[in-house]
């Protein structure tokens, strides 16, 4: 059945779900089964669906599945990109091009993974282990840049700080240090 508008009405409601949900109604086939619409998906990860899609059109996420009539659908590995991309951002604070250098190794390093469990000679796993450092060590330098913005943004609140401070104490007033 395709999914012209206003037929979604002419199922019943578990249908419907089921469809959403990449279950076999709707001419879903059977690699997206199991697989969640982007409704679901965003519901899962606390973001919304204007966020899965953002996410997708700027390149930090590739939905696993898709309908034959062209739906998104969501496997968990994809939830848990979602929620790393969300944990990077409001956690740790860091941006969605940070956020891309970060993606971008892990999936560096999942390859690099890949390779080395499939590879034979110890010359090629040496090469894979040097690859994986290098990745590594571009991951430490986007950190530290982060690190370093923190320590001087924080270095900023504390002179304001003492400046409002200096001046509580010049109006005679005790301040109190925590």
């Amino acid at each position: 059945m395709s999914r012209t508008p206003g037929r979604a009405m002419d199922r019943p409601a578990a249908a419907v779900a089921q469809a959403d949900e990449g279950g076999g109604a709707g001419g879903v086939g059977a690699e997206v089964v199991g697989m969640l619409g982007i409704s679901r998906a965003a519901a899962e990860c606390g973001v919304s669906e204007r966020a899965l899609r953002y996410y997708q059109e700027i390149g930090l996420l590739k939905p696993t599945g898709q309908t034959p009539g062209g739906m998104r659908r969501y496997a968990p590995a994809d939830l848990a990109r979602v929620r790393r991309i969300r944990d990077l951002q409001s956690l740790l604070g860091f941006d969605l091009d940070e956020i891309r250098i970060i993606l971008e190794s892990d999936d560096r390093l999942e390859a690099i993974r890949e390779q080395y469990r499939a590879a034979s000679g110890s010359a090629r796993k040496r090469e894979l282990l040097r690859q994986a450092l290098s990745v590594r060590d571009e991951l430490v330098r986007t950190i530290d840049a982060k690190l370093t913005a923190l320590r001087e943004f924080r270095a900023e609140v504390e002179t304001s700080r003492a400046r409002v401070s200096q001046m509580l104490e010049e109006m005679g007033r005790p301040v109190k240090v925590n």
